[in-house]
């Protein structure tokens, strides 16, 4: 099934020895490939233009780089519909690429997350093509979920579900003999077919995978969506034609089915085989913080992201809610409660805080880009200072904005093209990020970029902002560099919280204060101790002024 484009390499280790739970308080940092850095001028990024950027985030502060996917792919959803999980795709490099990034990431003391997509594959993976090409009774087509159609000719799909980009969550078929015949499930793009997880050949296959990447030296792997895998037995129809409203809200039937507890299980005893505290992170979107705790219990994986906080308005008493209903979730666990502020699905906090609230997590509205930045970076102060795990999506240490105007000529996300679904907004988070002032694409590559960047992206590069004062980048590498010194900052399972205005959330944890004004005007409270960062401008006279959407950190240590 794999089309390898080089040797395998044999594993590297890191430069130091491992830290017992590192992953209970780490800042982990997302990659997305195509727009980090490019290292041949063809306008896409690559992992050799990743590995040339790895001393950048050494000097940030973090401790591991998520790669999103770089696997051998169509790119029908930028990588996420994979035909070869042991193969790079060529636009990113080869295995030596993959390899040498790992090793020289472990040299720098960074750890490396890479994207593992077991719920679908791309209609180009092998077992696929091949159950296309035999026909009805395949055993190819057990392993992935191929049912006749309803209706006198089976014209009609089999059941009501609704795919995530929009229309039918099914595709019928042409058969070899070139009749209509059988229809198969994506939850996702036609070109994403769904596995059958309950073929056993869909597991032998996933952690034959698993053993491929941690043999390659890899230190974990972000499950996409891991609440999918399993579908409830008869895929019974939903009812209703406004599914997507009801994600989040509501366990569907092709989604957080307690059958995929046993899967991770299973992944989680191979894992415990290698050295090295090895993780796995979960992309589970669930109904509630309750339910996402199911997924880090102690023999099934290490942490799950907190999507009900990334869709946090940002107000003082929804933020003390769900800081309050986290922690409290993970603790009878045993897991670290994990904080994310953007990604590569969704609006950038610093333009989803430059509008109202209330427009959920895509927004195709610049707004008011001083509000998001000054909010971005409050935020940014205050999810550091929370128990457990932060994660940073690239380019919002520099306050980057979404980029909104993006002409439909350009658009690549799938979701676009589909009518009945998603807004497809998702580009505007994706724009290759920049470097320098200057040059063809910002620093990006040679060959400028494959989604065009604004022209003002050069004042907001890592070039315009390193070594100034107050500027963003300086502010995140403060931020973590504090995050690192103080020992009563990252990991834990509690805050308590303190007495405090109207619109301003105070917590404390051990030595160590957190001051947050959410709302819109300057407010007089208590200065707890010394000042130790601040993402605006404080005045201390005995008690502090703190600006509107400012964050302080303080100690009286």
């Amino acid at each position: 099934m794999s089309q390898h484009t080089a040797e395998q390499p044999q594993s590297s280790a890191l430069a130091t020895a491992p830290t017992p739970g590192w992953w209970r308080d780490a800042v982990i940092y997302q990659v997305y490939p195509r727009s980090f850095a490019d290292s041949n001028g063809d306008g896409m990024g690559d992992l050799e233009g990743v590995r040339s950027r790895l001393p950048y985030l050494r000097d940030l502060g973090i401790d591991a780089v998520w790669l999103s996917p770089f696997y051998a792919s169509p790119q029908a959803d930028a990588g996420y519909d994979v035909a070869d999980y042991r193969a790079v795709d060529p636009m990113f490099g080869n295995l030596l690429d993959a390899d040498a990034l790992i090793r020289d990431a472990h040299k720098l003391s960074l750890r490396i997350i890479v994207d593992l997509v077991p719920n679908h594959s791309s209609d180009q993976h092998e077992w696929f093509k091949r159950a296309l090409q035999e026909g009805p009774g395949s055993p190819l087509r057990d392993r992935y979920h191929f049912r006749p159609g309803k209706g006198a000719n089976g014209e009609l799909p089999p059941n009501d579900w609704e795919s995530i980009f929009g229309g039918p969550a099914w595709t019928r078929v042409t058969e070899p003999d070139g009749t209509p015949g059988e229809w198969y499930l994506h939850l996702f793009a036609p070109e994403q077919p769904d596995f059958n997880w309950e073929h056993p050949a869909v597991g032998d296959e996933f952690r034959s995978i698993l053993r491929f990447w941690l043999d390659m030296g890899v230190d974990g792997f972000r499950i996409d969506v891991a609440h999918g895998l399993v579908k409830a037995e008869g895929l019974p129809d939903l009812g209703s034609h406004d599914q997507l409203k009801l994600l989040g809200n509501d366990v569907m039937p092709f989604f957080d089915q307690d059958g995929v507890h046993d899967i991770y299980r299973s992944w989680r005893k191979i894992l415990d085989e290698y050295a090295g505290e090895r993780i796995f992170v979960a992309e589970a979107w669930t109904p509630t913080i309750e339910r996402t705790a199911n997924y880090v219990r102690p023999d099934e994986l290490h942490q799950a992201f907190n999507f009900q906080y990334l869709s946090t308005s940002w107000d003082a008493g929804e933020l003390r809610e769900v800081i309050d209903r986290s922690l409290d979730s993970m603790r009878p666990v045993g897991a670290p409660a994990t904080w994310v502020l953007s990604n590569h699905d969704v609006t950038r906090h610093a333009t989803r805080f430059a509008n109202p609230p209330g427009l959920g997590t895509q927004i195709r509205l610049a707004g008011d880009r001083e509000l998001g930045l000054r909010r971005a970076r409050a935020a940014t102060l205050l999810m550091l200072a929370l128990p457990g795990s932060a994660y940073i999506y690239q380019g919002e240490e520099l306050g980057l904005p979404d980029v909104v105007d993006l002409p439909d000529e350009v658009r690549q996300d799938p979701a676009y093209f589909r009518g009945a679904g998603q807004d497809g907004f998702r580009d505007g988070c994706r724009v290759p990020i920049p470097w320098t002032r200057a040059g063809s694409s910002y620093g990006f590559g040679e060959g400028g970029s494959w989604l065009p960047q604004p022209a003002e992206w050069g004042e907001l590069s890592v070039e315009a902002q390193t070594g100034v004062p107050g500027s963003t980048l300086e502010l995140y590498r403060s931020a973590l560099a504090v995050r690192r010194e103080q020992p009563d900052l990252g990991a834990g399972d509690s805050v308590t919280w303190l007495d405090a205005p109207a619109g301003v959330l105070a917590f404390r944890r051990g030595d160590f204060f957190c001051t947050a004004n959410t709302t819109g005007e300057t407010v007089r409270v208590p200065a707890p101790g010394r000042v130790l960062l601040a993402s605006g401008d404080v005045t201390v006279d005995g008690e502090a002024e703190l600006p509107a959407d400012t964050t302080v950190w303080w100690t009286i240590g």
